[in-house]
């Protein structure tokens, strides 16, 4: 049976030590905040996670979501109903909300701190709550004050959930195919009728109510064709009652639910949608604006589900590689003698700590990435200089593609290196490892494919919003602390060299930004911009690879600085910075390098990548090979 415990040394080192949150009191908002309640809030919900969720991630996972095609209602597995009640009456679901409508005003990076726990501990279950969140930030920010104040302190407490309803069975990232129509009526609200797919927590028994926020095109000849023409609308379940009760039952019914691979226990529905009552959200025709709001909050989510599953897939490795004997130690040397002696346990042997430490090492730079990404949202959000805020939200534009992609192709290989440890059973359900991969498995795809952050990162962050500056701005301040502090020069250079160039002087062109540079020097003049961004298109996997494993190499510069200078100290538990120290040296020799290869693809592949023609994709069956060929002779 799999195991979990919140990894909360970590979690406290990276908050507390490396990024000390507890700064953020400054903030007006934040004046409350401190060390002992961002400890307590990390305890009760590890408490949380591991007794009453975690027990219920394989039983869920095997049971699944019941659909009742007559009353058009979707169970969930069993237990999962008491423990979202209790996950509200511990004020979860508004721990991060605004205090007007009910919530806790706590700090983006400590809800980012919990829920990386839920995603470890059941993601299927964290998914519910995880997508209200996304739908009271689009309400919050572009939702009328009367909207406000009748949905949201509901959403709040968690009495109500929220969806977001994008994709169609004929559209997926292009959502200027949408179909889905909005016909306005006399009293302002709007009939929207259409079909939407894949609607995660679309239909559930959890809550007494479910607004779906939902992506429609206006039925007027004003409406503008493709992306411009969409608009948001909120589609409650149930139509409110004067006192905030859930009235009259809307036509928004789950069809089906679809069949999946994984994350069994989350309802992932077919939503119909047959003159449903509902409400603008922001401006007519702007629907886009408000939606990624929600879109950038679920992308960070999904980031974060990949992390949470690495986690627990790296705790279930290391106890199997722990517990399990097998075989000699591998610098034993040969004889009868050795023969008879006790076999070891597995983790003595080099492959296996390789394929752990290189899930440990993604891990730890991830959750700093994760932590230290929020704490720029906090700062966006909140601080009082425009100046900081802006170059706050500058560095979170840039690396919420990065996090979402790198975290979740981490989270697949991570999870099948788990598999690995564990050899044949692994593959076998009983050990529930397998679980993990298969979960993981969507979180390359949804909220965006992970070839769409790319083409994201490197068209619109990179080239169109020139948002890397400010980013390698913090790169180079942290490269100087480390070397102030005592980080070997050695690992230094390394992360330079592959930031900056071939060494770490500030004169030489950037690796990152020469990429860029690359592009925009071979367009010439304008008319050869078609050619730039079909070499875009083909660099831009590789672009995000060499900026996601030079960002994880930031962190463990980061976290290296502060364990060294901990160790001055000579505090308790010295042996956790001392593995950290040794952690962030396997991640500088063995995955750090990676970067330079998709360093050197970047710009090697636009016109092979696109220079066979579609049909040639295809085997063919023709005269091609049926007689016997001798090569000519020279």
């Amino acid at each position: 049976m799999p195991t979990y415990k919140a990894p909360l040394d970590d979690m406290r080192f990276v908050l507390n030590e490396v990024l000390d949150v507890e700064q953020l009191k400054s903030i007006r908002d934040f004046e409350s905040l401190d060390v002992a309640t961002i400890n307590s809030f990390l305890e009760e919900t590890a408490r949380l996670a591991e007794n009453v969720l975690f027990p219920l991630n394989i039983t869920g996972d095997h049971e699944g979501c019941k659909h009742d095609r007559d009353a058009k209602t979707v169970k969930t597995p069993a237990g999962f109903k008491e423990a979202y009640e209790q996950f509200c009456q511990a004020g979860l679901p508004g721990f991060a909300c605004d205090p007007k409508y009910g919530g806790l005003g706590m700090p983006a990076v400590i809800n980012t701190a919990l829920s990386e726990m839920f995603c470890s501990a059941n993601l299927a279950f964290g998914m519910y709550p995880g997508l209200s969140h996304g739908a009271y930030n689009a309400l919050h920010t572009y939702g009328t004050e009367a909207l406000k104040d009748k949905y949201l302190p509901k959403l709040v407490t968690g009495e109500w959930s929220g969806t977001m309803c994008l994709t169609e069975p004929q559209c997926g990232t292009d959502l200027g195919l949408v179909k889905t129509k909005a016909v306005k009526q006399e009293d302002g609200s709007y009939l929207i009728t259409g079909t939407k797919i894949f609607i995660s927590s679309g239909e559930h028994d959890l809550t007494s109510n479910i607004l779906h926020l939902v992506l429609a095109k206006i039925d007027d000849p004003t409406t503008p064709p493709g992306i411009k023409g969409i608009s948001l609308f909120l589609v409650p379940k149930f139509l409110p009652t004067p006192d905030g009760q859930p009235g009259e039952r809307n036509p928004a019914f789950c069809g089906r639910i679809e069949e999946k691979m994984g994350i069994h226990a989350n309802s992932t529905c077919e939503m119909n949608f047959t003159a449903a009552k509902g409400w603008l959200v922001g401006e007519a025709h702007k629907g886009m604006r408000a939606m990624f709001v929600m879109m950038n909050e679920a992308r960070l989510g999904v980031g974060l589900q990949g992390l949470g599953l690495s986690e627990v897939a790296y705790q279930n490795g290391l106890a199997y590689a722990l517990d399990r004997k097998q075989g000699q130690p591998i610098d034993q040397k040969g004889g009868d003698e050795n023969l008879s002696k006790p076999a070891v346990s597995i983790i003595a042997h080099p492959d296996v700590r390789r394929e752990l430490l290189t899930i440990k090492s993604q891990v730890e730079a991830g959750r700093m990435l994760s932590y230290w990404v929020a704490m720029k949202l906090d700062t966006y959000q909140k601080h009082p200089d425009e100046k900081v805020k802006a170059r706050a939200k500058k560095i979170l534009d840039l690396l919420i593609p990065v996090m979402k992609a790198h975290f979740t192709d981490n989270a697949v290989d991570n999870t099948n290196g788990a598999m690995q440890v564990f050899g044949g059973h692994g593959y076998i359900k009983e050990h529930g490892v397998e679980q993990y991969n298969r979960d993981a498995r969507i979180t390359r795809m949804y909220e965006g494919t992970n070839g769409i952050q790319a083409l994201d990162l490197i068209g619109r962050k990179v080239m169109k919003e020139n948002l890397l500056g400010p980013y390698l701005g913090e790169i180079k301040a942290d490269l100087l602390d480390a070397l102030k502090n005592g980080v070997s020069p050695r690992l230094v250079f390394r992360l330079g060299y592959n930031a900056y160039g071939r060494v770490f002087k500030h004169t030489y062109k950037l690796r990152l930004r020469a990429a860029v540079a690359m592009l925009l020097s071979k367009a010439g003049h304008h008319k050869m911009m078609s050619r730039v961004m079909v070499d875009a298109g083909a660099m831009a996997t590789d672009y995000l690879k060499l900026l996601s494993y030079v960002a994880m190499g930031h962190m463990w510069l980061k976290m290296e600085t502060v364990a060294r200078l901990r160790l001055k100290e000579k505090p308790e538990g010295a042996d956790f910075y001392e593995t950290k120290i040794k952690t962030a040296r396997f991640y500088f020799d063995r995955i750090l390098p990676m970067a330079r290869a998709h360093s050197r693809a970047i710009g090697r592949g636009g016109c092979s990548t696109m220079s066979i023609a579609p049909e040639s994709f295809a085997h063919t069956q023709t005269t091609i090979g049926d007689k016997a060929w001798s090569r000519p002779a020279k």
